[in-house]
């Protein structure tokens, strides 16, 4: 198989745009961007917004803001270690907020999918300003992989 038929890498980043982050209401709304990506990997950007801001005091971004960024890229580096596409949800999120962000900067969120079974993926994460060794916050999640909704099996359902 020639690399001609692989699509490009701009080409495949306008599809994670667009079908993941874009179609996704939530993800639209914070404006999510895709920073990097790579088989079971996934890098997602939330850019600062002043309505996004959770202490006007301190200007920093609320804290649901980068939990959703969180949970948006885990599902995403979910999707990415998957063979063919499948449905996704949260299982469990655990989330541990070890410095506060930084005002008017935006946040980034590495996850990793380091396992794929049967029903279930499993992803770490780290939220940052662009320094990886100085984490705003870690996470570690579970997410259901259901069943392909076109699968042949003929026997009882899962």
């Amino acid at each position: 198989m020639s690399d001609s038929f692989l699509p490009q890498r701009d080409e495949i980043r306008r599809r994670l745009e667009g079908r993941y982050v874009g179609s996704v209401p939530h993800n639209r709304a914070l404006n999510l961007r895709v920073a990097d990506y790579r088989p079971e990997h996934l890098s997602l950007a939330l850019p600062y917004r002043e309505d996004l801001v959770g202490n006007p005091e301190t200007g920093v971004l609320h804290g649901g803001c980068i939990t959703s960024l969180i949970d948006a890229t885990c599902g995403g580096a979910v999707i990415l270690s998957l063979v063919a596409p499948r449905r996704i949800a949260t299982l469990d999120l655990r989330i541990d907020y070890v410095r506060p962000a930084l005002p008017h900067q935006e946040v980034i969120c590495d996850a990793h999918c380091y396992k794929v079974t049967r029903h279930v993926a499993f992803v770490r994460a780290a939220a940052h300003h662009g320094d990886k060794a100085s984490p705003i916050a870690t996470a570690s999640g579970t997410f259901v992989v259901f069943p392909d909704d076109n699968r042949s099996s003929g026997g009882e359902p899962e």
